[in-house]
């Protein structure tokens, strides 16, 4: 049973190196040789867990880091009472990942989407992750009263407008982006919110 505990631990170990590597520095950017040593395994205990390589590692680290992310979201939506509520949240945590990471954190699934076009898996990977958040706020925007003719349009919007937002805050080593970001969307969502609702 401990060699069980110790193999999902190797495993844990990989993928969460990966995915920290792979958020930093791009899919391309990361080799298995930089991931094995980061995360202190031999090449063959990689292949062992990873059989499908690096394509398997990227496909599952962005899984692992879109659920992580809408958990998160459910998170902060749940806790939220009006939708500008989960949005100042949801600037507040991105804002704190990118200044305790000195700008090198960002979405777990955007590094990797820039560079996926050449894979199946793993632009199919990111595009789950992406539908998924789309989904929950989707589901968000129904629960605040938005009439349901705008939910996917809205909740596409939101998300395009942070994931810009979280780019162009990484690159310009500021957090002005999410900020002028999170003011404009609470505008456009508090206009499609029911008064009562809001």
């Amino acid at each position: 049973m401990v060699i069980m505990t110790d193999e999902k631990d190797t495993r844990r170990r990989i993928l969460a190196t990966a995915a920290d590597l792979f958020r930093r520095q791009g899919y391309s950017g990361t080799g298995l040789s930089q991931v094995l040593a980061a995360a202190q395994v031999p090449k063959g205990t990689l292949y062992h867990h990873f059989p499908g390589g690096k394509e398997q590692l990227g496909v599952e680290a962005v899984r692992a880091g879109g659920a992580e992310i809408r958990a998160l979201l459910e998170s902060l939506i749940a806790g939220a009472g009006r939708p500008g509520d989960a949005l100042d949240g949801t600037v507040r945590l991105f804002r704190a990942a990118l200044e305790s990471s000195d700008y090198t954190e960002g979405c777990p699934v955007a590094t990797v989407a820039l560079e996926s076009a050449g894979c199946d898996p793993l632009r199919a990977a990111c595009d789950e992750a992406y539908r998924s958040w789309t989904d929950l706020i989707a589901t968000a925007l129904g629960r605040w009263e938005v009439p349901a003719d705008r939910h996917d349009d809205l909740a596409t919007t939101i998300l395009a407008t942070l994931e810009g937002a979280l780019l162009l805050a990484r690159v310009r080593r500021d957090t002005a982006p999410l900020d002028a970001a999170a003011r404009q969307l609470r505008v456009l969502v508090d206009a499609a919110v029911p008064a009562g609702a809001r």
